[in-house]
């Protein structure tokens, strides 16, 4: 492949690859000659209306690698390919993902418009540390490349932009060099929510990666007990093996059918707490796990979500200031239970200093991901009043994930959203790019 960077590209492109794949070829015209409004659609992996509007021109044609260096790692592909796609190309070759989100189907410009993070913020920050430049066509249909230095405020507006900002065509991102596919995880058992969040201080420093699992339904002392996951790449030497960059596999196992609904519910959850709390025997050990298990194990089957029945789950994820913010998170999880919810999954990080763009997502905290089925309409109010929880403490929530969120609250937990608007404006000055979301919390 050619060395970055590569040559120009044109509109063209675009549009024949669409017609290719007979993808709403008359969408991205009509985008083109700004005539309708729009909105640029990955793989539709997140959670709430971000990835949804009554128009969409689909990335998903545009998966093609363009140029990299193996001596910078630095890659260059279109907006439209998936996470394991780069994984299949640069891994066999000693690179790996900068940042890996809780799954390998994002696609490379979804994960730039929602500034994606992973287990590593805590020490280098979110994707966007990693972007070079970017390539977009603009709502007037002109090309524009982006850094952090030529067009920058545009470049700064597109990072967790949500897609508002234009069309990402083509993203240079830096990969990690590496010597395996493997981690050297360690996992600590721990006692109570304050030891969790003590062991995620004090460890974060020594780790590359840094997660916790929190068990939010035992009582007492135990309440907040969990499984800090720890973990760095290892060397192929620690290996003993013929095939240390050995690839995850593409086939995988599915669920058929929506479980009922009452499959998921506060006494199944509880017994699974348990069970995965206690088959970790011993205080402390240490693995060497398959990257496939270790940043992605949902991906293990497909279709998973239809554990939650045919009315599915939301999930809500926030983030709150690191000073006090156990004591706040402890507050928030008190809440839910008093409220009767019982999220199914929580998951707890502490995210670091490095700032993306304008909406993105981190900030300096302690941020959590719970998963909750959706049973009635009663369980969105209960997650707005936690919004008001998270509000004062001077938190935000996470929009890859929103699906509840108000305008006022939004507006409030964002301070870089006016200045968002105004280069959306200059770059986007008939509010073509869209979303579902986006009207609702009043960015377009």
């Amino acid at each position: 492949m050619r060395k970055y960077p590569i040559s120009g590209w044109g509109l063209y492109p675009i549009v024949k690859a669409c017609k290719s794949k007979a993808c709403y070829s008359q969408d991205l015209v009509d985008f083109a000659l700004r005539k309708k409004p729009m909105l640029p659609q990955g793989n539709c992996r997140s959670y709430g209306d971000a990835c949804l509007f009554d128009r969409v021109v689909s990335t998903l044609p545009l998966n093609h690698l363009l140029s990299f260096d193996p001596t910078t790692g630095i890659l260059c592909a279109e907006a439209g390919i998936t996470l394991g796609e780069i994984i299949r190309f640069a891994l066999p070759r000693g690179w790996f993902l900068p940042v890996a989100p809780g799954t390998k189907f994002p696609t490379l410009g979804g994960c730039i418009a929602a500034d994606v993070h992973g287990k590593n913020h805590h020490g280098e920050g979110a994707i966007s540390s990693f972007v070079v430049q970017l390539d977009m066509v603009l709502a007037n249909g002109s090309q524009v490349r982006c850094s952090p230095r030529t067009n920058s405020d545009l470049f700064r507006a597109t990072l967790g932009g949500m897609g508002l900002t234009g069309f990402i065509y083509a993203v240079a991102l830096r990969l990690r060099k590496v010597s395996s596919a493997y981690i050297r995880v360690r996992s600590v058992k721990t006692t109570s929510l304050a030891e969790t969040c003590s062991v995620l201080e004090e460890t974060g420093a020594g780790y590359l990666y840094s997660v916790a699992w929190v068990d939010c339904l035992s009582r007492g002392g135990r309440f907040g007990r969990g499984l800090v996951i720890l973990g760095n790449h290892a060397p192929a030497d620690e290996l003993g093996s013929n095939t240390p960059l050995r690839l995850h596999s593409a086939r995988k196992p599915f669920l058929p059918f929506h479980l009922p609904r009452l499959a998921i519910n506060r006494w199944s959850v509880r017994i699974f707490n348990a069970f995965y709390y206690h088959k970790q025997l011993r205080r402390s050990g240490e693995a060497l796990v398959h990257y496939d298990r270790f940043f992605f194990p949902l991906d293990a089957v497909g279709h998973w979500n239809r554990i939650y029945g045919r009315r599915g789950f939301l999930q809500y994820q926030f983030v709150v200031p690191l000073a006090g913010g156990g004591e706040i998170v402890k507050e928030i999880l008190r809440s839910i239970a008093t409220s009767g919810m019982a999220p199914s999954l929580a998951v707890l990080k502490i995210l670091g200093p490095r700032q993306g763009g304008l909406l993105s997502f981190p900030m300096p905290g302690y941020t959590m991901a719970l998963d909750f089925q959706v049973g009635d309409g009663a369980i969105i109010p209960r997650l707005r009043e936690l919004d008001e929880l998270v509000l004062q403490a001077g938190g935000r929530i996470y929009l890859a994930k929103d699906a509840i969120l108000q305008r006022p609250n939004f507006e409030a937990m964002y301070p870089g959203l006016e200045e968002f608007r105004r280069i959306k404006r200059r770059y986007d000055p008939e509010n073509l790019f869209r979303s579902h979301q986006s009207e609702r919390l009043g960015i377009s």
